[in-house]
């Protein structure tokens, strides 16, 4: 959200501050499965109610920020981007919950490539 607020505001600066894509690495360390789940889903809550009190109109998909590696974006590509972030999030838990059932499909596991990768 932080990036859609420099988007989207009315600051003349719309850098975006570097993002340090791995510090969850840290911050998660000893947490479980079921504490990440809740802190993922309130995030995504939270992030989308902040997104539709934005009351975004098509025009604004246009506006465009500064990304420090990439230059010039759209908010579209922001937003997208989002998704598919989430969407790889969702991935990620279906994986480790999967891997919890290696032993117990037996031969199976030869047709759930989930299981392999």
């Amino acid at each position: 959200m932080e990036r859609t607020r420099i988007i989207v505001g009315d600051a003349p600066e719309r850098r975006f501050k570097p993002f340090d894509r791995f510090r969850h690495r840290d911050a998660n360390k000893g947490r479980t499965l079921a504490e990440l789940l809740e802190r993922f889903s309130a995030l995504r809550r939270r992030n989308l109610a902040d997104l539709k009190d934005l009351d975004l109109k098509p025009a604004d998909l246009a506006r465009t920020g500064e990304h420090p590696e990439f230059g010039t974006v759209t908010l579209a590509q922001l937003l997208a981007t989002w998704v598919v972030h989430d969407l790889n999030h969702i991935g990620q838990i279906a994986r480790v919950m999967s891997k919890q059932y290696k032993a117990a499909v037996g031969p199976w596991v030869a047709y759930l490539p989930i299981l392999t990768r």
